[in-house]
């Protein structure tokens, strides 16, 4: 695992792609189609898409829908690394220290029970896809929104579709965790409508400890982001993690501190979910968080009501 995320998004002569969804109604105005590119330096433990978090394709591999071997082994045929083994069950397991994530087992399985996450795609291609639901956009106020693992892992490519984009005159919108260079916001900044960004704690030492990293670098890119573009609105981010940053005081200090920014900056807080669990043992992994429950209601209405005050 470690090597693969060592890898840089950079070598690939197109963007890495895990997952288009179309007809969002959460992640800006209007109707959107969210791109969720391949990069992200942080390693949430509570991350529902640990698909995005590697650079690289990965292969993912779900047992419902395999056949089983006594009636199709063309994943293992079409397998030049003697990655894919059998199992007692009949089903097959994936020796992940082999794989190369190269898809040839992809192509091979009838069942679609074997995935590849992470297509690359050039940025006409992709505006293709955008382009497709403009019609919604022109009477919704929608447009598109580049979320992720971070869309900053890939800033050049990124560049490039909002240009193209804004040339169409289609919305824009990046959601973001903040740990990139400033510079790379900065041009990035220039060309979207609307930045959601996350701010998981203001405690540097919490923020490694739940994160990877601390956040030293993501408070500073937020502060700069809102001195240079203040006509441009930021929504601040908070997932409500229990046993993170859930408590009154932890809301509290993000609260004040987004108070103190200057801009358009307005500040929501979004509860843990468990949607992306099953996507770690289809990738081979154990899931961080599965005895995590989702905060009730009742507390994150508290939560909410500390916004206000």
């Amino acid at each position: 695992m470690s090597t693969r995320r060592s890898q840089s998004v950079e070598t690939f002569q197109r963007g890495l792609v895990f997952n288009i969804q179309k007809f969002s109604l959460h992640d800006g105005s209007g109707i959107r189609t969210l791109i969720f590119l391949k990069g992200c330096p942080l390693s949430c433990y509570w991350c529902a898409n640990p698909e995005g978090q590697a650079c690289g394709p990965e292969l993912a591999y779900r047992p419902d829908k395999c056949i089983g071997q006594a009636e199709c082994d063309r994943c293992q045929q079409a397998c030049e690394v003697d990655a894919i083994r059998s199992r007692e069950d009949g089903k097959i397991e994936i020796a992940r220290e082999l794989c190369t994530d190269c898809g040839q087992c992809v192509e091979a399985c009838p069942s679609k029970a074997l995935e590849l996450f992470g297509t690359p795609m050039s940025v006409d291609e992709l505006i293709r896809v955008a382009e497709e639901d403009s019609s919604f956009y022109a009477r919704s106020g929608g447009g598109v929104t580049l979320s992720g693992g971070e869309p900053l892992s890939q800033t050049g490519f990124v560049l490039d579709f909002l240009n193209k984009a804004h040339a169409r005159g289609i919305d824009t919108a990046l959601e973001t965790s903040g740990l990139c260079k400033w510079e790379d916001l900065e041009q990035v900044c220039q060309r979207v409508n609307h930045v959601f960004f996350d701010v998981k704690t203001m405690d540097p030492e919490k923020h490694e400890a739940g994160t990877g990293v601390g956040n030293e670098r993501i408070i500073e890119n937020l502060q700069r982001l809102c001195e240079t573009f203040p006509s441009l609105p930021v929504t601040v981010r908070t997932p409500v993690i229990p046993g993170f940053n859930d408590s009154p005081n932890d809301i509290r200090a993000i609260a004040a501190f987004v108070r103190r920014l200057p801009g358009m900056v307005s500040y929501e807080l979004l509860p843990f979910h468990r949607f992306g669990e099953g996507k770690y043992d289809q990738l081979g992994r154990v899931c961080p968080h599965k005895d995590l429950e989702p905060p009730a209601k009742e507390q994150m209405e508290d939560l909410r009501q500390l916004l206000v005050r």
